[in-house]
């Protein structure tokens, strides 16, 4: 396959290495961009870069929440400006189809495209309902919901319970779903990431080892402390907890566990961001 100057962009994109760099990589992985940015991990060359996904376009993402608190709901709406997602009309509409969600458990959006075509028209810019995600406790426990300020990220976090939630387990979710805000993990634990990607981890920090010519009995060492340490920065629960680094959020459900006098777990979270 010939080797284009998109697939060079994107490689320096997703890596931060020169382009010429880049070019050799594609070259040794024929082609292959996911092979090319392995290559460059494991020759160091990568910066990977973390960047925050960014958002295609304008709009919110509205939540809302059951009078019991079991029940709460994210909904993404799109708009053209920021001068329209701003506007009280713009924003009621949206806090009104996070609500229904709640209430009535849609399947999908459809329902709402009169409402929505009439908003257009009021705001003269193209409206789209983007994604939504709706979460109900089955048995004991809280629903953790966060809205950044910005009204472009959004997160649910469902937290479980042996007996009937107090007020500690629900500011344990609400500080959760904050956590998971700042810190965007890909799983709960180790356990729930997909074990072709920590074996993918796992043989680009053994190929970067060779290649730093370290000694061949100590590569799978070092291997597993990059695969730890790398949970650590993408597993919930292994992360260190954004209001004191000094322990993890598994160390913070431990001690609300005993705080609350009940068995706290993690059982499933979701995080939106707009446009992403």
């Amino acid at each position: 396959m010939a080797i284009t100057a998109a697939m060079v962009k994107e490689l320096r994109d997703k890596t931060g290495a020169g382009m010429m760099d880049c070019k050799k990589a594609l070259t040794e992985c024929e082609a292959d961009v996911e092979k090319a940015l392995d290559w460059l991990r494991q020759k160091g060359l990568s910066k990977a870069a973390k960047r925050a996904d960014r958002a295609t376009s304008e709009g919110v993402i509205a939540s809302a929440v059951s009078a019991d608190g079991k029940t709460s709901a994210i909904v993404e709406v799109m708009t053209e400006t920021d001068f329209v997602a701003r506007g009280e009309k713009f924003q009621d509409f949206a806090r009104s189809v996070a609500e229904e969600v709640v209430a009535n458990a849609p399947e999908t959006l459809d329902a709402f495209q009169d409402r929505v075509n009439d908003l257009a028209a009021a705001t003269g810019e193209k409206t789209v309902l983007g994604r939504f995600v709706r979460m109900s406790l089955e048995g004991e426990g809280a629903i953790g919901t966060y809205v950044h300020s910005n009204n472009k990220l959004a997160v649910l976090v469902e937290v479980v319970t042996d007996k009937p939630a107090n007020e500690t387990v629900a500011e344990f979710a609400k500080n959760v779903a904050m956590q998971i805000a700042a810190s965007n993990p890909l799983a709960i634990d180790a356990d729930s990431l997909d074990p072709a990607l920590l074996e993918r981890e796992r043989e680009v920090y053994r190929q970067k080892a060779l290649a730093e010519g370290k000694p061949e009995k100590i590569i799978d060492k070092i291997a597993e402390g990059a695969v730890k340490k790398y949970c650590k920065e993408v597993c919930l629960l292994d992360q260190p907890y954004i209001r004191d680094d000094k322990m993890s959020v598994q160390d913070l459900l431990k001690a609300t566990a005993k705080a609350a006098g009940c068995s706290i777990a993690i059982k499933q979270f979701v995080r939106i961001q707009l446009g992403a």
